[in-house]
């Protein structure tokens, strides 16, 4: 078994809590393309309402699985104009009030320090937005280049629960999957890089406390090796890993 020398990163809601403050954008442009459509919801999205639909795909996966159920038109040139626009309004609200999810940038400084591993991002989001996101909360410096976007980095964008982002995060970094670990909080991320070949830790710590033990069991259902609850576990969860337990 090679020696695990490459943390890859999920961003939203496993680094910074961002989650809700995207689903709440997006919610507000979703209900305005509905409306443009005459798309019959039983009722408008709610940041809410989204994050339990969809948590884990990005707009253009959720925008794609609403026309899918709605059967309403949308051309090339709207779905990237929406994609865009959803960007924007993302991006404003991420940089007003986003914040690191707890304890992980102590974790990212130790194992900075440590030179042992390579750390990188691989987020299902925008490109402009993940980087939006980790300066905001001044987390850039122990990642560089390194961020890699389903949404923008591949030839076609895709979206988790796709391996697609992960093994192209793998080919750029020079590494195999059993180098890897992968850190997720949501079920379509924890199938990319279980597909991916790579051991997931799946994170819960984010989710309101009814939902913990659901999600623990999504997560473990979806592939994830061991359970995280808090960054604090981060090292405990890693080394069983390297030791071939989980």
């Amino acid at each position: 078994m090679s020696k695990i020398n490459t943390i890859l990163l999920d961003c939203d809601n496993t680094l910074v809590l961002s989650e809700e403050l995207a689903f709440e954008g997006c919610a507000e442009l979703i209900n305005e393309i509905a409306a443009a459509k005459n798309v019959p919801l039983e009722k408008p999205f709610t940041g809410e309402s989204l994050i339990v639909e969809f948590v884990g795909q990005n707009f253009r996966g959720m925008l794609l699985s609403l026309q899918k159920r709605y059967g309403f038109p949308l051309t090339d040139a709207e779905l990237e104009d929406y994609v865009r626009r959803e960007e924007d309004v993302v991006i404003a609200k991420l940089k007003e009030k986003l914040v690191s999810c707890p304890g992980v940038d102590d974790v990212l400084a130790k194992l900075a320090a440590s030179g042992e591993y390579k750390l990188a991002v691989v987020s299902s989001s925008a490109l402009r937005r993940v980087q939006a996101s980790v300066d905001k909360v001044g987390q850039s410096k122990y990642f560089g280049g390194d961020i890699f976007s389903a949404a923008t980095s591949l030839p076609k964008p895709t979206s988790k629960p796709d391996p697609a982002i992960y093994l192209h995060a793998m080919e750029k970094l020079g590494k195999k999957a059993d180098e890897c670990v992968a850190v997720e909080d949501s079920k379509s991320g924890t199938l990319s890089g279980t597909r991916a070949g790579i051991k997931v830790i799946g994170y819960v710590g984010p989710y309101k406390e009814a939902e913990r033990e659901k999600m623990v069991k999504v997560l473990t259902e979806a592939g994830a090796v061991i359970i995280m609850h808090d960054w604090s576990e981060f090292e405990d969860c890693l080394a069983k890993v390297q030791r071939g337990e989980v």
